[in-house]
């Protein structure tokens, strides 16, 4: 791992988390969900406790960048950028600067480097009304392994903003971590210290080979799927509001990971 290039040291390390939060209590007892949930890293922001920010689309290549600061507890505006794309994507990116008092706290160049190390402007507007959210944490693979930038798994709670899922060859391209969202006009996405803005995980870049089964894989297989549900069926937990599962998957599992 290596850090955002502007501000190094700042924001919390990526981690494995299985839940979300949002989701039904049931599905605390499906370890599929779960191990799904869990595939690679969650990563954060280049944020600290005290700082959040929220990033806007506006429509018509229009985009508001607002940068906040806890002060004694409450959230308060410190500046808000408006950025301007050219008129058929060809040309400069204008960048307005508005501080919420007229004693600013720092100048003009420190707010804009503030705002560039949490979004990618040249990267906003492609597709219209994406915006690219960079991270705290990059990441640097052994040689054959990439990459792969994609959207918090399970995250479905609505609204849900899409996200362009794209794979890096990391071991030898030095690539900034960017989480890439598409937004409609008026939707925005906010960004703190403890909330994530995407997941990575990590894959080989080996070839995968296909095959048929054959006839004696295919009577193996049906003999291990007639044990699991036989043995899944006699493991039964009841919980407190009285949803009934079974914890076989579960134990399967971590027998064989033992192994």
């Amino acid at each position: 791992m290596f850090p955002n290039s502007s501000r190094p040291g700042v924001g919390m390390k990526p981690r494995r988390e299985s839940q979300r939060p949002l989701l039904p209590q049931h599905a605390r007892h499906c370890p599929v969900l779960e191990a799904g949930s869990a595939l690679g890293f969650l990563v954060y922001p280049a944020l600290e406790p005290t700082e959040s920010f929220h990033i806007e689309y506006q429509g018509e290549g229009r985009y508001q960048f607002l940068y906040f600061l806890n002060v004694g507890g409450k959230w308060e505006p410190i500046f808000t950028v408006n950025i301007i794309l050219p008129i058929g994507s060809i040309g400069m990116i204008k960048e307005e600067v508005v501080f919420a008092t007229k004693k600013a706290p720092f100048s003009r160049d420190v707010a804009i480097g503030v705002m560039r190390a949490l979004i990618v402007p040249e990267d906003l507007g492609t597709p219209p009304g994406a915006i690219a959210l960079r991270a705290a944490t990059n990441f640097k693979t052994p040689a054959g392994w990439d990459t792969v930038y994609t959207p918090i798994f399970n995250m479905i709670e609505r609204p849900v903003a899409p996200m362009l899922v794209v794979r890096v060859e990391t071991d030898w391209y030095p690539h900034e971590t960017e989480f890439r969202y598409v937004l409609q006009p008026g939707e925005g996405i906010p960004g703190a210290h403890n909330m994530p803005i995407g997941q990575v995980f990590f894959v080989p870049r080996d070839e995968i080979t296909m095959t048929d089964c054959t006839r004696e894989d295919l009577e193996a297989i049906g003999q291990a799927r007639e044990e699991f549900f036989r043995e899944k069926a006699a493991q039964k937990i009841m919980t407190p509001y009285g949803l009934q599962y079974s914890p076989h998957y579960l134990r399967q599992s971590r027998s064989q990971q033992k192994t």
